[in-house]
């Protein structure tokens, strides 16, 4: 019951992400804006409701999603969200955008990767380790998770386009990971009485999960000013998931049953999903008209062709 519960949980969370991801991308790509934000811009998003209403949604579709971790394995409830890839899309229909057969394709390779990954993780018969709190091994994933942000977050300060949305995104989406594995870890714990809220240990994830946090909700607002929603749910949903994978068969023990041709599943659905990534990001009809700007004389005349 609680795994259905779970799930339920999950497939409402992702709806609410999708949404919030359009709306949050409408308010940061206004007209004439740049595809970066500063803190003077993330001032200016606060006097917009339909980006207060996204945050809203994103913090309500956080809050089921976290509830469902509690309830059951990362491994089977985090790659759930990957079914904001579609939503999204469809929304996009809804406000008059008409995908090419790429960005479909490029939808059901997001989902259909992530669902291999679902089957054969939880195919590998998950036990959670249940004592006490792995303080040192939180404390290396974190290490690993910020120098990995931080690469990206650099690659993205010297890019701009789709690369820059990418980017972001996926820094994005590791922070997120990252913060997934902790809240499970976490609860486990205290739900078994293996360590109590006031522990050192758990204070410590606490504010390394708000660290988290911040960092991923600067980076997602970077990508979703540089390139189309369902390019940035879409990198999300899929990195999102496998790191928060990773980290609970590393942290967690939910990969203790994994073969070696469940761990070969799960990379080739691993491959199919970034693979449908890339084809979002590539032909996107949003992310195609978002070229690198180029420094021009606003007073040259544009020529629609030359003989």
């Amino acid at each position: 019951m609680s795994l259905l519960l779970a799930v339920v949980l999950a497939v409402a969370g992702a709806g609410c992400f999708a949404l919030a991801a359009v709306l949050q991308h409408g308010a940061v790509r206004v007209p004439g804006s740049r595809p970066s934000l500063d803190l003077a811009g993330f001032r200016d998003l606060l006097r917009r409701p339909s980006w207060l209403l996204g945050i809203g949604l994103a913090a309500g579709g956080a809050a089921l999603h976290a509830v469902a971790l509690v309830l059951a394995p990362v491994s089977v409830v985090q790659p759930i969200g990957v079914l904001a890839v579609p939503i999204a899309v469809l929304l996009g229909l809804r406000s008059g955008g008409r995908p090419a057969a790429a960005v479909l394709t490029g939808s059901a390779a997001c989902v259909g990767g992530v669902a291999l990954v679902v089957r054969f993780a939880a195919a590998a018969d998950p036990v959670e380790a249940t004592g006490a709190l792995p303080g040192r091994s939180l404390l290396i994933a974190g290490a690993l998770a910020a120098t990995v942000v931080l690469l990206l977050a650099a690659v993205a300060a010297r890019t701009c386009g789709r690369l820059r949305c990418l980017a972001c995104a996926v820094g994005g989406a590791v922070a997120f990971g990252l913060v997934a594995a902790t809240v499970r870890a976490v609860s486990r714990q205290l739900a078994t009485g293996a360590a109590g809220p006031f522990d050192e240990t758990v204070l410590v994830a606490a504010g390394g999960i708000v660290v988290a946090l911040l960092a991923g909700g600067w980076l997602v607002q970077q990508a979703f000013a540089s390139g189309p929603p369902a390019v940035v749910v879409a990198a999300l949903t899929v990195v999102d998931p496998m790191v928060a994978v990773a980290l609970g068969m590393g942290l967690l023990g939910e990969g203790a049953g994994l073969g070696v041709g469940a761990a070969l599943g799960m990379a080739g659905g691993a491959l199919v999903a970034a693979g449908g990534v890339s084809l979002l990001a590539r032909h996107h009809p949003d992310a195609a008209t978002r070229t690198p700007a180029r420094p021009t004389d606003d007073r040259e005349p544009v020529l629609a062709g030359r003989s």
